[in-house]
């Protein structure tokens, strides 16, 4: 019997992905639950559609990456920061605190979470940095640490 999965399922498959089962199995057990759907003509064209625009969303999201990471790669954001004596800054520059930079300066909106520091920036100068904007996508950058 084919089936649509309608939920990742383990040793069976993902969602959206069609599969062969036992007759007993899908009917009295996958069916019930709502785990799958018969595969039927119908069922099997609204799947590869949704397949479809699935990898036409993807297609455009990674454009959209690459985009962003052609404007972002090699480019310099200036982050001011209240300095004490010595050069130390008063606490340490965050990821939020480049994002807000990126917004504001290269009109770019990336997450946070996706601005990677190699450590810590706690002084005045110049540090490298890299945005992941999308799985296969990073972009370095340049950080500028200067005082408010």
């Amino acid at each position: 019997m084919k089936v649509i999965l309608l939920q990742d399922i383990k040793d069976l498959g993902v969602k959206g992905q069609i599969v062969n089962v036992s007759d007993g199995y899908g009917k009295n057990f996958l069916i019930p639950r709502k785990l799958v759907k018969p595969a039927t003509e119908g069922a099997l064209n609204d799947a590869k559609e949704k397949q479809k625009a699935q990898a036409e969303k993807k297609n455009r999201e990674l454009a959209l990456a690459k985009e962003a990471a052609s404007a972002l790669n090699g480019t310099e954001v200036v982050v001011r920061m209240k300095v004490g004596e010595n050069g130390k800054l008063f606490g340490a520059v965050s990821t939020k605190d480049i994002a807000d930079a990126l917004k504001t300066q290269k009109e770019l909106d990336i997450d946070r979470k996706k601005i990677d520091i190699k450590e810590p920036i706690k002084v005045l100068g110049k540090f490298e940095c890299t945005a992941r904007i999308y799985p296969t996508v990073t972009a370095k950058f340049t950080v500028d640490v200067r005082p408010e």
